[in-house]
């Protein structure tokens, strides 16, 4: 069993079973649980030929060791990386945590790209989206400039980057793009909430649909005579500020 993950409540399984079933090689459902939800479940995982064992609700707490598993817990094999936003935004919701994402709108250079990566592991972020037909993949110079975070950071390549934010949008991330611009500052958005980060592509910046999906459009401070910062420094400065917003907010500060 210790080479097993423990998956554990209805979203981090369901997840599971939309995405990897045959990944799963145990399934626990707590005895006592007959309700209307529980019911689905098993069906759905009847459905991926799996037959769920009831136990007792004591097993399932030994099993999660304190997560709170809501009389659902699977042991599965371990993936790398998630596969879909849903999948990183449900285990989210299941800890508690609230999103912080990268949206990189048509990245095509693998040194940023891998300097991104590199420093969303960094800052914490939780998936790094890009579209599919505007953006550069992981191949090997992008896994070596991101010196590992590759293999730690999911890198979400979606078919319709605008209608994937709309999607974002609908689970209340509030999605923050930087435009030059802008009125306001970076410092000056509330960077504690659920949110995505939207940077444009090198020399480009945001394709016009992917401006007008964002919530809010801010910039960041230049003092020099520098015009703009290349997407991957900018994406460390944005991203820093969560993180000192969040750190400020977790030690009481203000």
């Amino acid at each position: 069993m210790s080479s097993l993950q423990v998956l554990a409540g209805f979203h981090a399984v369901v997840a599971r079973l939309r995405h990897a079933p045959d990944s799963i090689k145990e399934l626990y459902v707590e005895a006592s649980r007959r309700d209307k939800r529980m019911q689905g479940f098993i069906q759905q995982a009847q459905a991926a030929n799996l037959r769920p064992r009831p136990v007792p609700a004591e097993r399932l707490d030994g099993l999660a060791r304190g997560t709170r598993h809501q009389g659902v817990v699977a042991l599965a094999e371990s993936r790398s990386l998630a596969v879909d936003v849903d999948e990183v935004l449900d285990t989210l919701e299941d800890k508690g945590h609230a999103p912080l994402l990268l949206i990189l709108d048509g990245v095509t250079d693998p040194h940023n790209l891998g300097a991104c990566l590199r420093t969303a592991d960094a800052a914490g972020v939780h998936a790094v989206i890009a579209p599919r037909d505007r953006a550069v993949g992981l191949n090997q110079t992008v896994q070596r400039v991101a010196c590992g975070a590759a293999e730690t950071v999911p890198y979400i390549m979606v078919t319709n980057l605008a209608r994937t934010m709309r999607d974002l949008k609908e689970r209340d991330v509030w999605l923050v793009g930087t435009d030059d611009e802008a009125t306001e500052g970076i410092h000056q958005t509330d960077a504690r909430r659920a949110m995505a980060w939207v940077m444009g592509a090198e020399g480009e910046g945001m394709r016009r649909l992917t401006r007008e999906t964002c919530d809010e459009l801010v910039h960041i401070p230049m003092l020099g005579s520098v015009e703009s910062l290349n997407v991957s420094v900018a994406s460390a400065v944005c991203l820093y500020e969560t993180v000192r917003q969040r750190q400020a907010f977790s030690a009481g500060g203000k």
